[in-house]
């Protein structure tokens, strides 16, 4: 994880985390709305993530700039570091970088009027709505958007999406500029690209560079989600500590992409920045906006990327299996009443192609499953046998569902971000309790993960009440609107009340 850390590092002072992949643009692009406004994401051509080279380059930078600088925003993170340091402060401060500058002052308590973290953020319709990454946002209980003009908002965080860091902010405003989405399909590698955030605290600042590949996953979203979605395009135009959450755009200032992460030994630029293709950041924020979260289909199946040889490798030597390394995605297993058990796949299968994407790993398969929605139809070909098979498949939420689903659709485990279990004998004796659950399956950036909860602590009451099991925490917060209190015990034994709003 250490190894890790240092070689992925942070583009903000706010944070390292990223994760996305694109999407089939013709699946989006150009699709029924249902009378949804969203005029605002379709404004540029279809082809406009790619420009040709016959002008000059320096008069294209000049005209991407003028259209870029104005509609990207700083975005300040406001933490309440009060309360006793979490456990996963020590992460935070690695993240998100120290404001008081290095280690030496890691227990002191920030000023009030100082933010945590320092990010970025591009404004995508004239009324206010701006995206950025989850990490930027993370943990704040006040988020403040400065304009390239010097003036600030308070913005209202509309929801987030660990498994691609992407997030989506309002501010009361309007007539703002703002960016088209281009179709990021359409990148070229070779192409020129601008990079334009607030690195380093320095406000506006643009630089150049063209698109290094396509389709990277550098295995980076797993630390902060179960389910992470990546297929980042590479650049090299230079991105440091702030760029998160800004744009990564063409040199018509259309939208290709949100710079995210780098890659860094030091964590300052070296040439290798990721940024979430604008066709899943595109549709994404549409879900938050439309739904209030993210609508995402899934195929059901366990799988092991064979153009990997370090996972073929370690496969066949656990498995006593002599699988070869190639293109394509294994399928491992599959989950019941998925929609890849419904259609007839089955473990051993190869999965090939996605309706007419190629699947050469599983960047690949995740690009074209990971954000699509349930309900929606794939067409699989697979081999089996050596022989090639092609079926439909109906893509599932986790729930088994085909349908979409709002807030109010959610359980009371899903609003609040954490399963529960009932205490062992044992673990009561230890700790001298009479009542108590285990929390797992915490959510990053749920309601739970924001007051310090995380797997395996204990939460004894809710709102004053004891509870023993999930079913329990149900009860009490079923239908409830309004504080919830929360007192729990970490890994230490320390007992701790925090609360939230209930969602």
């Amino acid at each position: 994880m250490k190894n890790t850390l240092k070689k992925l590092m942070p583009f903000a002072l706010t944070g390292v985390i990223s994760g996305a992949t694109v999407f089939g643009a013709s699946h989006y692009f150009g699709s029924e709305n249902n009378g949804e406004d969203f005029s605002y994401f379709t404004k540029a051509s279809k082809n406009s993530a790619f420009v040709g080279m016959g002008s000059a380059v320096g008069d294209d930078f000049v005209k991407a700039s003028k259209t870029t600088v104005p509609a990207v925003v700083t975005i300040k993170n406001y933490q309440d570091r009060s309360s006793q340091r979490m456990p996963d402060q020590d992460m935070f401060d690695f993240f998100f970088g120290n404001p008081f500058g290095g280690n030496q002052q890691r227990q002191q308590q920030a000023p009030k009027n100082m933010p945590s973290g320092l990010g970025s953020g591009v404004i995508i319709s004239p009324d206010g709505y701006i995206i950025s990454n989850n990490h930027v946002v993370a943990g704040a209980n006040k988020l403040e958007v400065v304009l390239s003009n010097k003036k600030s908002y308070i913005a209202t965080l509309v929801g987030t999406d660990p498994n691609t860091d992407i997030s989506l902010l309002k501010i009361e405003e309007k007539g703002l500029p703002y960016l088209n989405f281009a179709n990021s399909d359409m990148v070229e590698v070779g192409q020129w690209v601008l990079a334009v955030g607030n690195p380093l605290g320095l406000n506006s600042t643009v630089t150049a560079g063209i698109i290094s590949a396509k389709g990277r996953s550098i295995d980076i979203l797993s630390q902060q989600s179960r389910t992470p979605i990546e297929s980042f395009i590479q650049t090299d135009a230079a991105i440091n500590p702030g760029n998160s959450g800004g744009a990564l755009v063409n040199v018509n200032g259309d939208l290709i992409g949100i710079n995210t992460a780098i890659q860094s030994k030091t964590g300052y630029y070296e040439g290798y920045g990721f940024a979430v293709p604008s066709n899943l950041a595109r549709k994404i924020v549409e879900d938050i906006k439309k739904f209030g979260l993210v609508q995402r289909g899934f195929l059901g199946i366990g799988s092991l990327d064979l153009s990997n040889d370090m996972q073929v490798a370690a496969y066949n030597q656990k498995n006593k299996a002599n699988l070869k390394v190639g293109d394509g995605v294994y399928v491992t297993e599959t989950t019941a009443k998925s929609g890849a058990e419904d259609a007839g796949i089955r473990a051993g299968d190869i999965v090939t192609k996605i309706d007419d994407t190629n699947i050469s790993s599983f960047s690949d398969l995740s690009f074209a499953i990971g954000s699509r929605r349930p309900g929606d139809k794939v067409t699989v070909t697979y081999l089996r046998n050596g022989k090639p098979n092609t079926v439909s498949v109906t893509l599932k939420d986790q729930k088994g569902g085909t349908t979409a689903r709002s807030k109010d659709d959610l359980t009371v485990t899903e609003k609040i971000g954490s399963e529960f279990e009932p205490l062992s004998d044992r673990v009561k004796t230890d700790y001298g309790l009479e009542s108590g659950v285990l929390a797992k399956n915490v959510t990053e950036g749920g309601e739970m993960d924001k007051i310090g909860v995380v797997d395996n602590f204990i939460v004894m009451e809710i709102n004053g009440k004891p509870v023993n099991s999930q079913k329990d925490v149900e009860k009490i917060l079923n239908g409830y609107k309004g504080n919830v209190q929360v007192k729990y015990v970490d890994s230490y034994g320390r007992i701790t009340t925090r609360g939230f709003k209930m969602p």
